[in-house]
């Protein structure tokens, strides 16, 4: 385990305000790094490429191995993970189980808290929903936006994550289900926006210092947010989120800059409306790739505010070989750096050159695109 996992998680709000806490100097700035990653899929190509018929087993490691240094960069990292881990049969798409060497990947490469309410929570039903929670669990990857019953979620949401003494909240919801129905006591997130003011005021008698809302909403492969989107973005940062972190459209959407202060330039709220697909098996322009986002935060006198976001292009690769095919997620500055390590088609070079592009040109006005670290590889 890497020693991020150094976290405090807390979930009894109530013992709260009556808890030990040494705060560094009021003079102090102190630093916390978060990564966000968009959907996690699992097509069934990408079941079948982890599979070993020779040890009988499936191995995701390659789909994570350019992107692990990324996502270990941070403090905290936060995946949305679309798929259920509810045993075999395995299965992609319409509904997902994938096998739990795919979470297992992904602890390895460094994801700390996966968020499940999306509206593919419930493909495998109760039994399925449930297996994903005891997975989940026994791999010590914190989750949230799916419970067991009531006690669970009002004894963990909203989850209260703390590092480098700066205390996060964070609250996850989906907009439905695929219309797949749940049965009590079992519960998942929706967007209610009577239950998310109950919630962000739940929230603030934890005292955070910073309030995210990450949330499954939006138009599948519309690159644009609607006004739907930005209506309920406009209602959660009044009822005092300081950022919103989207999913679902499964393509990249912009991400922007709400002030709520005009006096004070770096107090400002960020919505990134969806960050597109974080590996999947949709190889059609704007699916085949999505972005990492990094949100710096600075606390300084008990105040915390961003002190910079970036993001980080990343195309799937999918490299079809004559035994099967592999995927990686593929940071699109690193393959520029590496073009030869990599040898790609003028097919593959093509795709992924076109997707960074669009990219950058999708979000020219919204960040910058230096999340990555320089290095070489070689063979």
């Amino acid at each position: 385990m890497c020693n991020k996992r150094n976290l405090l998680f807390i979930a009894v709000l109530i013992f709260l305000s009556f808890r030990i806490h040494i705060r560094a100097s009021e003079k102090d700035t102190t630093f916390l790094t978060l990564v966000f990653a968009g959907d996690i899929m699992g097509h069934d190509a990408q079941i079948e490429s982890a599979y070993n018929p020779s040890l009988k087993a499936y191995n995701y490691e390659p789909t994570f191995r350019y992107i692990a240094p990324f996502i270990k960069s941070a403090d905290i990292a936060i995946g949305n993970l679309e798929v259920t881990l509810a045993g075999p049969p395995y299965k992609g798409y319409p509904q997902f189980s994938s096998p739990d060497e795919l979470a297992v990947a992904a602890r390895d490469a460094g994801f700390d808290i996966f968020i499940n309410a999306n509206n593919h929570a419930l493909d495998r039903g109760k039994s399925g929903f449930n297996r994903t929670h005891n997975v989940l669990d026994s791999l010590k990857i914190i989750r949230t936006g799916t419970f067991r019953d009531q006690e669970e979620r009002n004894y963990n949401f909203p989850l209260l994550v703390e590092k480098n003494d700066i205390r996060i909240a964070l609250l996850n919801y989906t907009y439905g289900t695929n219309g797949l129905k749940i049965s009590l006591p079992s519960i998942i997130n929706r967007i209610d926006t009577a239950q998310i003011r109950r919630d962000l005021n739940k929230a603030k008698l934890a005292d955070p210092d910073y309030i995210i809302v990450t949330i499954h909403w939006g138009n599948e492969y519309e690159r644009i947010e609607n006004e739907t989107q930005r209506s309920l973005a406009d209602f959660i940062l009044n009822q005092g989120a300081d950022a919103i972190i989207g999913s679902h459209p499964h393509v990249v959407q912009p991400m922007r800059e709400y002030y709520r202060n005009i006096t004070d330039s770096s107090a400002y709220n960020l919505v990134a409306y969806s960050q597109g697909n974080f590996v999947s098996n949709q190889r059609e322009q704007y699916r085949d790739g999505g972005i990492l986002i990094k949100l710096t935060l600075a606390k300084t006198n008990s105040k915390t505010s961003i002190k910079k976001y970036t993001y980080l292009p990343a195309w799937v690769y999918r490299e079809d070989k004559p035994e099967g095919s592999v995927f990686y997620v593929l940071p699109s500055q690193l393959y520029e750096q590496n073009k030869d390590f990599f040898n790609f088609s003028d097919h593959d070079d093509y795709k992924i050159s076109r997707f960074y592009n669009n990219t950058k040109e999708h979000l020219k006005n919204s960040a910058e695109d230096n999340f990555y670290l320089n290095y070489k590889l070689s063979p």
